[in-house]
């Protein structure tokens, strides 16, 4: 059953590509561009902090420009200003309507955003004296923001534009002229507006820092499990090999065995030992079984042997899959419950089927007295939920779900039948989870998306 599940892994990877017009293809995850992903991810994000940053701005600069002219009575161009205003505005409306459409956004696009801004802030203190005003320390928040959004050259050529911005200011400007204020330095107005600039910059810092920060660590929280996904499926990619060229090898012995059985039924010393004939017959019955394990092995990797996939409905599917599972396994009491009222069209398909045996099986090895399948509907997702009255999941195991060789018997080579029902899951873009149930025994909970395992891609709403 080990091969039968890795089999139903690697033949929805790879079999199922030219059929994306019956069952929905999720491949598995690249590291490196998963890395790329994530990166282009956080740069969006952080273009949308720019986009609110610089509404701050916005406000900031028309708030400053009121109070300088209304109650402070400083001489200011407010057309100009003003102009300069409206174009940013402008900029950033387009900036919100853009970055909310799009979803990557590049180094060079950031570095292009922040240039704007520091145009922007040039032009404003062109218009209001230059290096005189105490606003001009805004150009610091600039260069920290270079430095924590873009790559290193670019922060330096945003260093180097900003000083040049700077140092053009110190010569060309529009005087500001400021009403004589009081002897008291802490009320000259240089002062209170250099405060009002320390303020507002480290409060524009830290806001955005933290924000940032966060991206960052959930980006790097995200590129740590796509990484062990990674590996783990790397893992399955090497079992599948050695799984394909075991089914070549075994292919001739079982055919051999089945001769071999076939003459010994007609043999005339066995005809009338009825004994012998049952047995013959069970061992028939797991001969079979193996015979159909190898052909699910080979026609996943591409070598067809078995039929292929037919239409059908969930519940026939479903049913099937139950009798088939039942003829070859002994078990004392098995509860099915299919409680999905409506008829929906699937295809008959060895993935989700070997997917289940396998979880079966676990619970048949835990406890041979009663077993319970579930088969329900939650929503858009499909949910199958396995039940025993065996002495259920030691802690160890629950903790450490779905990894390889994570396994109770004790033996080398077990713990890889829930690690690759873990995978195939996933790989359909639904989950498998396992507990303990309260009046004992145990329970694993399989829920795939219905648009995985529907025969179009239009999933029929939930009543």
């Amino acid at each position: 059953m080990l091969f039968a599940a890795y089999t139903a892994y690697k033949g929805h990877a790879k079999g199922m590509e030219g059929n994306t017009d019956i069952f929905t293809h999720r491949k598995g995850p690249d590291a490196s561009f998963a890395e790329k992903l994530v990166l282009n991810q956080t740069g969006h994000k952080n273009m949308l902090h720019l986009i609110h940053l610089r509404w701050f701005a916005v406000a900031g600069q028309i708030a400053t420009i009121l109070i300088a002219t209304l109650l402070l009575d400083i001489s200011l161009p407010v057309a100009p200003m003003a102009t300069v205003l409206v174009l940013l505005i402008a900029f950033n409306m387009g900036s919100h309507l853009r970055w909310h459409e799009e979803s990557i956004a590049s180094n060079r696009a950031l570095f292009l955003a922040l240039l704007v801004d520091v145009g922007s802030l040039s032009a404003q203190l062109y218009f209001s004296g230059g290096t005189n005003n105490p606003f001009a320390f805004l150009f610091l928040l600039q260069v920290i923001l270079s430095a924590i959004l873009l790559r290193p050259k670019t922060a330096w050529l945003m260093m180097v534009i900003t000083t040049l911005c700077l140092a053009a200011l110190s010569i060309f400007y529009k005087p500001l002229l400021l009403p004589s204020g009081s002897a008291d330095w802490w009320l000259n107005l240089y002062f209170q507006g250099l405060l009002v600039c320390f303020v507002l910059i480290a409060a524009l810092l830290v806001f955005f820092i933290t924000r940032i920060s966060s991206n960052l660590r959930a980006g790097d929280a995200y590129l740590a499990s796509v990484r062990q996904r990674a590996a783990e499926e790397e893992h399955i990619v090497r079992m599948g090999l050695l799984a394909s060229g075991a089914a070549h090898e075994l292919g001739t012995p079982l055919a051999t065995m089945s001769v071999i059985l076939s003459d010994w039924r007609r043999m005339p010393a066995f005809l009338h030992e009825s004994g012998f004939q049952e047995e013959m017959n069970e061992v028939e019955i797991q001969l079979l079984r193996c015979k159909s394990i190898v052909s699910g092995i080979l026609l996943s990797a591409g070598e067809t042997r078995g039929e292929s996939s037919r239409r059908t409905t969930l519940e026939n599917f479903m049913d099937d899959l139950v009798e088939e599972w039942q003829d070859s396994r002994s078990l004392e009491r098995f509860d099915y419950d299919y409680q999905i009222d409506e008829e929906i069209q699937v295809v008959s398909d060895s993935t989700v089927k070997q997917m289940i045996f396998n979880v079966l099986d676990n619970a048949v090895e835990a406890s041979a007295s009663w077993v319970a399948f579930t088969v329900a509907r939650n929503g858009n997702a499909l949910v199958m939920r396995v039940e025993d009255d065996g002495p259920g999941f030691d802690p160890a195991i629950l903790q450490e779900f779905g990894k390889p060789y994570n396994s109770s018997k004790g033996k080398p080579g077990r713990g890889l039948g829930l690690f690759l029902v873990v995978n195939v899951a996933r790989t359909l873009g639904g989950s498998a989870r396992a507990y303990n149930r309260e009046q004992g025994g145990a329970a694993m909970v399989l829920s795939i998306p219905m648009r995985s395992i529907v025969l179009s891609q239009e999933v029929p709403d939930a009543p």
